[in-house]
């Protein structure tokens, strides 16, 4: 039996296989709003066989996103807008997940094919917030010093965005904890030089993640499971790096957070990190080993064997794709033929082709 093929169940959920379809950015909602494009893309890879289909890291609020472009849910509308497709990816058999986001210091700029360049308030841009007042990089602004009703009001704003993502009808919530953005912020001493209750010790730096998770668990039906996505490395001395990462996935599975997304990096520029095929699953198997919670493996899984070997050698629980699904939104029936196994859940009208 193959391992990729095989059904996972976290709670009372069951996907149908372990191929699970990484939130990326689209730089395509209208204020917030997901559109046309986002129903067609995020539908398309549960047509195409997938078990979870991730919508893009999704603000809690407006100067949350990455973009002005990056879709939200940060209010009844934007929630509502969602609707018909989670519905769609529901009724294609997938599991329908949204990542819910805060880009801290890393907001306010332009989409990646306009250059990625921080926007000014004049040119549709905002102030970013931040755990201490430290840029990104040259060339970026100096984010504001969140204060502690700042800080209060962010785990609100997930509070909020959880309530809208349940009755959108999505079934898995992720956390969004990696890549630099708010909540990564506060984990590295890299970005964050608070001396208050949210800055200085591990203890410290986690909790943010720590009460935002803990609100989305406590919202999310008993049901269902609600993962974090974490950079488990800055790929950077004296930042966030793997120790670290499994003392909270610890903590994350005891206030019952049910799955880790390993990924890594993006908190400081101009670091080496040593990009090849599955570079990153290392951070799954060490976390999935050492604190005893299920993990997801991304980055530069590309072929169907290395998917099943991952999963295979118990390096972790699934596997999430993204540059392989934008290149093959069918990515999971033509891993199935590669490795000899008959789908019963591939879509009639599409039945010829297998």
């Amino acid at each position: 039996m193959s391992h990729l093929f095989s059904p996972f169940t976290l709670r009372e959920l069951t996907f149908r296989n372990r191929i699970f379809v990484s939130p990326m950015c689209q730089y395509s909602s209208e204020d917030g709003m997901p559109t046309d494009w986002h129903f067609v893309h995020l539908g398309s890879r549960a047509v195409g066989g997938a078990s979870l289909v991730m919508v893009e890291a999704t603000a809690v609020s407006p100067e949350g996103r990455i973009s002005p472009d990056d879709s939200g849910i940060w209010s009844d509308a934007h929630g509502r807008a969602f609707e018909r497709i989670a519905k769609f990816i529901k009724e294609q058999g997938s599991v329908p997940s949204i990542q819910l986001a805060h880009a801290g210091r890393k907001a306010s700029t332009d989409a990646p094919w306009l250059g990625g360049k921080p926007l000014s308030t004049a040119n549709r841009g905002w102030q970013p917030l931040a755990p201490s007042p430290i840029a990104f990089d040259q060339g970026y602004p100096v984010p504001r010093e969140m204060t502690r009703d700042d800080i209060e009001q962010v785990v609100r704003d997930f509070e909020s965005a959880t309530h809208r993502s349940l009755a959108a009808g999505f079934e898995v919530p992720e956390v969004h904890s990696a890549h630099g953005y708010l909540l990564h912020e506060f984990l590295s001493p890299l970005s964050n030089a608070r001396t208050d209750e949210y800055g200085g010790s591990l203890e410290n730096r986690m909790r943010l993640t720590i009460r935002v998770s803990e609100a989305v668990r406590r919202i999310w039906p008993a049901k269902w499971p609600v993962f974090v996505r974490i950079s488990a490395t800055d790929w950077a001395d004296g930042g966030w790096d793997l120790p670290q990462s499994v003392e909270l996935s610890k903590r994350l599975k005891a206030i019952g957070v049910d799955l880790i997304d390993c990924s890594s990096g993006a908190l400081v520029p101009n670091v080496r990190i040593p990009v090849g095929a599955g570079y990153q699953v290392p951070f799954a198997d060490a976390i999935r080993k050492e604190a005893g919670i299920p993990t997801g493996a991304v980055g530069m899984i590309t072929e169907a064997h290395q998917a099943e070997a991952i999963l295979a050698d118990g390096k972790a629980d699934v596997v999430l794709l993204a540059r392989s699904f934008l290149s093959d939104p069918y990515w999971p029936a033509h891993a199935a033929r590669t490795l000899g196994v008959k789908l019963d859940y591939w879509p009639n009208q599409y039945g010829r082709i297998l």
